[in-house]
């Protein structure tokens, strides 16, 4: 097999770079969100911290502004989970993970027995009414659905709602400094407009490489949560550069895609629980160690918030309120070197100062390494 080898520092700077982490970019919130093709949003406020840590002065009300003003939308796309996407990212990253969708609605035992010989296009047409009409929750969708399909389980028919229609999160949900539930309409209604009837799939991969690349065909499938997608990248061979990492893999990008000097340095960042820079690659060594992605893996698939040094995961976070006094708990994996010592926790303290902004009594604790 052709191509350079590209080793894992290698691999890690590229990858910082394009997830613009080696140094915060002065490109917009809106910009970077299409840019990064999409942030993980499980968590509402996820994204914040996303942008926060890629971006020259983010200010968090303007990433607000966008998602009142329907430029950006929270909805189920890439691996079944809650993204962040730009409205055109949107209505053509959606029609394309539409498969993820329906392989749930077969194989999710919670909940496909309550819909066994269930018409479930009628059951979309019946949500689709409800929730264009007025935004609901799963809990006050599943209870009228199951008025127009008695004997159905009401969370089996909000469940197969979520995964037959493409729904939308709508404000106040993940508005900063704002609280609400995740009440949902369609995404045709919110943006006024229809999703891509012929979405590209060549397209999405590309953007998948601009913003993570290096990478292999198993890498994009984890990402997208698609599959057979080696026909995809040998139809787009003839315009990538293929490399290899060390343990022989392909790995694939664009031409002119950014591969820095493994060299260059990589400040410290602090990311938060949902961020894809985890996510998106089915090796993650590039980024963290086996054994520190088993320490931080958890049943639910919720990893804690990490911080990396010289690019790489060295441990996790958290931040405590109490009575005015708010604290970053820095917890490292293993003793971090003195001479990135003070970057950390400057950049903890910068961090807790944005994450809560009214503390009387901010403080950072940066624990010993166990």
């Amino acid at each position: 097999m052709g191509g350079d080898v590209l080793g894992q520092r290698a691999l890690n700077r590229a990858t910082l770079e394009r997830q613009l982490l080696l140094r915060r970019s002065a490109q917009s919130p809106l910009a970077a969100v299409e840019h990064l093709a999409g942030l993980q949003a499980q968590a509402p406020f996820s994204p914040y911290f996303q942008l926060w840590s890629r971006l020259q002065d983010f200010d968090p009300e303007v990433l607000a502004k966008h998602l009142v003003d329907r430029d950006v939308v929270r909805i189920v796309a890439m691996r079944g989970t809650v993204h962040m996407l730009t409205a055109d990212d949107c209505v053509a990253f959606r029609p394309l993970t539409q498969t993820i969708m329906d392989r749930d609605l077969r194989s999710n035992t919670q909940y496909s027995a309550g819909l066994r010989g269930v018409d479930l296009d009628a059951v979309a047409r019946a949500a689709r009414s409800l929730l264009e009409a007025t935004p609901m929750t799963n809990a006050e969708l599943g209870p009228e659905l199951a008025e127009r399909f008695p004997g159905c389980e009401p969370a089996s028919l909000a469940h197969a709602a979520r995964n037959l229609l493409p729904l939308v999160q709508v404000p106040p949900r993940a508005v900063w400094g704002r609280s609400g539930q995740a009440r949902l309409t369609t995404a045709e209604s919110w943006l006024g407009r229809e999703l891509d009837p012929a979405p590209s799939i060549d397209t999405m991969v590309v953007r998948y490489l601009a913003a993570f690349g290096p990478a292999s065909v198993a890498d994009v499938q984890t990402w997208c949560g698609l599959t057979r997608l080696g026909e995809v990248m040998e139809r787009l061979r003839a315009g990538l550069r293929t490399f290899r990492d060390e343990s022989g893999r392909e790995l694939f990008d664009l031409p002119n895609g950014p591969r820095p000097d493994p060299e260059t340095p990589a400040p410290p960042r602090f990311l938060p629980d949902f961020d894809n820079l985890i996510r998106s690659h089915a090796d993650r060594t590039r980024i963290i160690s086996v054994a520190d992605s088993k320490a931080i893996n958890t049943r639910n698939g919720v990893t804690p918030h990490f911080f990396l040094v010289d690019g790489r995961v060295a441990g996790t976070w958290r931040i405590t309120v109490s009575k005015g006094a708010a604290t970053l708990d820095v917890m490292p994996f293993r003793l971090i070197a003195k001479a990135d010592a003070p970057a950390v926790e400057a950049e903890a303290g910068r961090l807790l100062a944005f994450a809560e902004p009214g503390a009387e009594t901010p403080t950072v604790n940066v624990w010993p390494a166990p």
